[in-house]
């Protein structure tokens, strides 16, 4: 028992000491975690976390899909067409009929090689074969821009992942990131509309046409001439880059803004230079900040049409109440004589 005395009192005193320090630590990590979560659902969070998680994804399936054999993925066309220049070669040189100048039989022989070219070129265009190694493919740029069609629906499909650990990684990637595109769709929207809408009220006060108390409302054809604005800059860079004519270069625009992603247009994506690995990562922020405006817009748009619709009940219910009064006052009314 004495030895006993001894042992509760370090107990109290490490008690005691521990309160008189300050907070357990404990719950420091809980409040740091609690403001981390809070923060990350703010719009600067969830922005930082939406660009923060492509580049994750783009690390990643670089080290997936980068590790793929050269020789057994890559394709190279200057090759297949020497070979193929070859066997026609021996074929009309080999053959005594077509030597003679018999146009016939060298029309034969040399479509069905001509043919089987075809097929082959066919083939790897399907195959989105372009000639570079799994390295330049996924390089970084274009690993980023494969993360963003993945988790924003784009899906262009003109870079996919060639192994079974890869395609696994893709769905893993497109069912943890598709929430995470969608509340940042929210979010970004909410900033950006609150955003024009401050700067719509402050062109709108400049005029000198707001009455007191009214409340100002962004019509929808000021959302419609921002995206007309925002998609025709882009058609402008994009055709200016790639030498597209400028019909192809709004139609990869609206394409991939609508999230559509046709995929036979990408800009910077059959060329592993230093110049189309920066056009992938402007590609990158503008279809990020485009898609950014259509929340915007949309959030504008639903509160004109939330405000017309209240206005329209009002003005229902001021007209039934007319029609309510003059029938009340024409079953009261007495005849007369």
């Amino acid at each position: 028992m004495p030895r006993g005395i001894p042992m509760r009192s370090s107990l109290r005193s490490r008690d005691s000491s521990s309160t008189s320090t300050g907070i357990d630590p404990r719950e420091r990590i809980k409040d740091c975690c609690r403001k981390l979560v809070e923060f990350m659902c703010t719009q600067v969070g969830v922005g930082g976390l939406v660009v923060g998680y492509a580049i994750v994804g783009a690390f990643g399936f670089i080290s997936i899909e980068g590790q793929v054999d050269p020789t057994a993925s890559v394709c190279v066309r200057e090759y297949i067409r020497q070979e193929y220049a070859d066997e026609l070669w021996f074929s009309t040189a080999s053959n005594q009929s077509v030597n003679i100048f018999n146009r016939t039989t060298f029309y034969m022989v040399s479509n069905s090689i001509l043919k089987q070219y075809q097929e082959n070129i066919t083939k790897r265009q399907k195959d989105k074969c372009n000639g570079l190694t799994p390295v330049d493919q996924w390089s970084f740029p274009a690993a980023l821009m494969f993360c963003l069609s993945v988790f924003t629906m784009i899906g262009y499909g003109s870079l996919v992942p060639k192994t079974q650990v890869g395609k696994g990684a893709t769905v893993i990637y497109a069912v943890l990131g598709i929430p995470l595109y969608v509340l940042y769709f929210l979010n970004m929207g909410k900033v950006l509309a609150q955003t024009f809408k401050w700067l719509y009220t402050r062109l709108y006060e400049c005029t000198g046409q707001r009455k007191p108390g009214q409340r100002i409302i962004v019509p929808s054809t000021a959302c419609l001439w921002v995206i007309f604005g925002y998609i025709l800059a882009g058609s402008i860079m994009f055709a200016e880059w790639e030498q597209w004519d400028y019909l192809d270069s709004t139609y990869f625009c609206v394409t991939s803004l609508c999230k559509i992603g046709m995929g036979d247009l990408v800009p910077g994506w059959s060329q592993s230079t230093q110049d189309s690995q920066t056009k992938l990562i402007i590609n990158f922020v503008y279809l990020l900040l485009g898609m950014g405006l259509i929340a915007m817009c949309y959030n504008l748009m639903r509160e004109e049409v939330y405000v017309k619709a209240r206005e329209l009940k009002e003005q229902l219910n001021q007209a039934m109440d007319a029609v309510n009064y003059k029938l009340m006052t024409c079953c009261k009314s007495e005849p007369t004589d």
